[in-house]
């Protein structure tokens, strides 16, 4: 579907954020009414405009082959994020076919698009213990381990170095539920190297690049539920120790995977940003949207109950300046993981992202743009880095 014949889809969109969208009734021998105004959000409506006039990032994870092959999807993501991620395209199982080779053809293509649109790109991700390539399992081993991934975040880190706005050095690397005292997650990477390997990894990222925000990346921090509180303190934890033995870490993504049904957002994640704080710490949401699962199939409903867990918990985080960028995973609901993984048992498609499968918006859309537009304007993503690390600023000034 192309863009024009979007906007002539809108109203939809428009009512499910709560818009008195229609045409009114037409009586016959009186003059036909003029078309009610359709909810704008594109170009100075964008959620991009929006953010970046309150000195925010805002944007999307992407499908880097999606953006070759389809024109629409390339020009929402254009239109709409100052800063963008690949799904897959920098993970382990895509960078390296081989023990001894590295394919950057995806990675390379995404910075390409980047670069060529003005937008910032995060790395995701350089350390993980899920889609690692088929022949880790036999190859790698207590003893070439710590080598193989300070080697790998050199090679990786280093091509892009100057380039990146931050990179996910380890991500999910904390697991309450293996029963470690310190909280860790029981992964190859932990087995192979030991509890060490956080700390290996974060230096071999700043030996490599000495701009970007290193950032551990974590899910299930959100809420006001016992286990989310429990990983809050296991990740604090694992954090203080970082920055008590001076591991360069900038910055904490809360991935922001969130609910339709039962999610609360209170004072535990308050504390947690203010703790982030104190540690000198940004946060960065990294990969939210909204799994409607447990809803029934309505769309209509659907949409207005997805829409207001975005605003609840974009009011709550957009509040602190140090909360300084909103990442999407996907933008439209066509490509969410969500209609795979963790999928709706009746099968319908999600609607949990802020674009609808047609690239229409929804309520997601307007409750993000309305969150960001209460944001006091701030430059706080620059705020505490040193000079050296602000100069990939500079290649995007406007």
């Amino acid at each position: 579907m192309r863009r024009r014949e979007l906007l002539a889809l809108t109203a939809k969109a428009g009512a499910g954020a709560g818009l008195q969208v229609g045409l009114p009734r037409w009586i016959p021998g009186r003059a036909k009414p003029t078309k009610a105004v359709e909810p704008a959000y594109t170009g100075a409506d964008s959620l991009r405009a929006h953010a970046t006039a309150r000195g925010l990032l805002a944007g999307c994870a992407v499908d880097v082959a999606g953006l070759k092959t389809d024109e629409d999807y390339a020009g929402l993501v254009k239109d709409q994020a100052n800063i963008i991620v690949g799904e897959s395209a920098m993970k382990w199982d895509r960078l390296r076919p081989t023990i001894d080779s590295y394919e950057f053809g995806e990675a390379d293509e995404l910075i390409a698009f980047a670069e060529a649109n003005k937008m910032r790109v995060r790395g995701h991700t350089l350390c993980w213990h899920r889609q690692l390539p088929k022949w880790f399992a036999a190859e790698a081993n207590e003893k070439n381990a710590r080598e193989l991934l300070a080697e790998h975040i050199k090679h990786v880190a280093g091509r892009y170095a100057g380039r990146m706005h931050s990179w996910d050095v380890v991500n999910e690397a904390v697991s309450v539920e293996d029963g470690r005292p310190d909280g860790l997650r029981d992964s190859p990477w932990l087995r192979l190297v030991g509890e060490g390997y956080i700390e290996a990894a974060f230096h071999a990222a700043r030996a490599a690049d000495a701009q970007a925000l290193l950032t551990l990346n974590e899910f299930g921090i959100e809420g006001e539920d016992r286990a989310s509180e429990k990983k809050r303190a296991a990740v604090l934890a694992l954090l203080r120790r970082m920055k008590a033995r001076d591991v360069p870490v900038d910055a904490v993504g809360v991935q922001s995977h969130l609910n339709g049904v039962g999610q609360v957002f209170g004072a535990g994640l308050q504390g947690f940003r203010e703790q982030m704080r104190e540690l000198g710490l940004q946060v960065l949401i990294t990969e939210m949207d909204v799994n409607d699962r447990e809803l029934a199939g309505d769309e209509g409903m659907r949409d207005k109950v997805v829409a207001e867990v975005y605003r609840r918990y974009l009011d709550a985080m957009l509040k602190d300046a140090n909360v300084t960028a909103v990442v999407t995973w996907g933008i439209t609901d066509r490509r969410t993981w969500l209609n795979g993984e963790n999928q709706r048992a009746d099968e319908l498609r999600e609607r949990c992202l802020p674009f609808d499968a047609e690239s229409r918006p929804v309520g997601a859309f307007f409750a993000m743009r309305d969150s960001v537009d209460k944001r006091t304007k701030t430059e706080g993503y620059s705020r505490g880095l040193p000079t050296a690390r602000l100069r990939w600023r500079e290649r995007f000034a406007r």
